[in-house]
């Protein structure tokens, strides 16, 4: 298999192919005909597998991640955090001869790995150049792959970036009210979330602080001190805010609510301006929460610059209002989300659920009964990546009760930072789509059928202490 990656300082040879190239961040390229395609957050992916014989091949290309403006160094810190981490590889990597063209520096190396009782191959190729990295991951195991892979890597083309705007006069005045905040330290190997659009999210105590330019949202966690009277807005908001809010603030001026609306999801809203008790200056600050979401805190230097960000001004809602208003808000919740390692993956994860199903009569308008169903689901992660998992379910309706049940047992493998394997669940294979939110002193295991990307069907796991 070693003639597969001898061919890498072609790279950046130039090709006539036939096939028409696709454009994916920085890199344009040939897709491999007849693989699989899935483009995630941060890298597009093309699987192909024959289960006849057992073999397959992953090619991840991903998109651009800062650089220390030198190849080798690039390497070895993609090598930690997208092969070591996530195969649990103790060798180090083969290193081929580097290559260079138009100012980017390709380094190439490989290595064998053990998964789910296969052995196979480890290629990972990262061309670094003007302070940037893009690398790319092949995993397979067999070399029936060898002229799809160099096919590949030598239909890949890199534009230079764009040279980022810098205006070093900026008063002082003008500069981001919000700088970088560093992640708490914990358990997973993940803390931190650089978005494509521009937003950061990282892992703080009580809440997940996201921010872009002078705009930062906190997500916070469920905090048991909010005890409100009723449902009401007024006496939501009131509650949310004195735990929430009020504790970090003072010169509250302006405040307001959110009038009542309709809408089939009740939203809570306040605003206020106030002074930061740590900096000493007046912000902006809503606090949010509708549905499902979290109760988010938006802070801005003033009240426009909010509306600007979110199109939402208070003082124009109706009754009547749409509903889809609160979106660009809503859609904040989303950013509690962080990538999954092999490591993560310790002790006991599980779900429960239960609902109720009322039946009527469509002649007479009387009961017709009613049926329930519970489930409850866990996965144990036990040393050498190793796992089980069970899933029991009962069915009650008319008096009588259906139960039923699946396991698993085998390795688990963490494909990339969004993606885990299972060797074996109930009886064959399976990949999910993956990742976590953060809790108060933990996290979430988010998953979903990667063969249904589109359903949005997640299960969500807590872990047992």
């Amino acid at each position: 298999m070693k003639k597969i990656y001898c061919i890498l300082l072609v790279i950046f040879a130039v090709t006539n192919l036939p096939a028409q190239k696709q454009s994916y961040d920085l890199a344009t390229y040939v897709a491999p005909a007849g693989f699989t395609k899935q483009a995630g957050e941060k890298s597009i992916q093309y699987t192909q597998e024959d289960k006849a014989k057992g073999a397959y091949c992953i090619i991840t290309l991903f998109k651009t991640l800062p650089g220390t403006g030198q190849s080798k160094p690039d390497f070895d810190a993609a090598w930690e955090s997208l092969v070591r981490e996530t195969l649990t590889l103790s060798v180090s990597p083969v290193m081929q001869d580097s290559a260079s063209e138009n100012g980017w520096v390709a380094q190439s190396g490989y290595s064998t790995f053990e998964s789910e009782g296969n052995k196979g191959i480890v290629l990972l190729v990262t061309m670094s150049g003007f302070q940037k990295l893009v690398p790319v991951l092949i995993l397979t195991n067999t070399d029936e792959y060898e002229p799809v892979i160099t096919s590949f890597l030598e239909s890949i083309d890199l534009d230079k970036p764009m040279a980022e705007e810098v205006n070093p006069g900026i008063p002082e005045k003008e500069a981001p009210v919000h700088t970088n905040t560093a992640p708490v330290k914990s358990g997973f190997a993940f803390t931190r979330t650089e978005f494509d659009d521009g937003w950061v999210s990282t892992v703080q105590e009580d809440w997940v602080d996201v921010r872009k330019g002078d705009v930062k949202i906190l997500v916070h966690y469920a905090n048991g001190n909010i005890k409100p009277a009723n449902t009401d807005v007024d006496v939501m908001c009131a509650a949310a805010w004195n735990a929430l809010v009020a504790p970090r603030y003072s010169n509250i001026q302006n405040y307001k609510i959110t009038p009542g609306v309709l809408d089939y999801e009740r939203p809570y809203y306040a605003e206020a301006g106030l002074t930061d008790n740590e900096t000493g200056k007046t912000v902006f600050v809503a606090l949010f929460r509708k549905g499902n979401t979290s109760w988010m805190e938006f802070v801005c230097p003033d009240r426009n610059t909010f509306i600007q960000q979110f199109g939402l001004d208070v003082t124009t809602i109706t009754y009547n209002v749409e509903s889809n208003i609160w979106d660009k808000l809503v859609r904040m919740n989303n950013y509690n989300k962080f990538a999954i390692a092999a490591t993560d993956f310790k002790g006991k994860w599980s779900d429960h659920f239960a609902s109720n199903t009322y039946y009527t009569n469509i002649y007479t308008g009387m009961s017709a009964g009613m049926s329930t169903y519970t489930s409850s689901q866990s996965f144990e992660f036990g040393a050498g990546q190793s796992y089980k998992w069970q899933l029991v379910m009962a069915n009650s309706y008319g008096g009588n009760t259906r139960f039923a049940q699946g396991k698993g047992a085998g390795k688990f493998t963490v494909l990339n930072n969004w993606q885990i394997r299972f060797s074996e669940m109930e009886g064959k294979p399976k990949t999910y789509d993956a990742y976590f939110t953060a809790v108060k002193g933990g996290r979430v295991l988010w998953m979903n059928d990667a063969q249904y990307p589109g359903s949005g069907i997640y299960t969500g796991f807590a872990r047992s202490n």
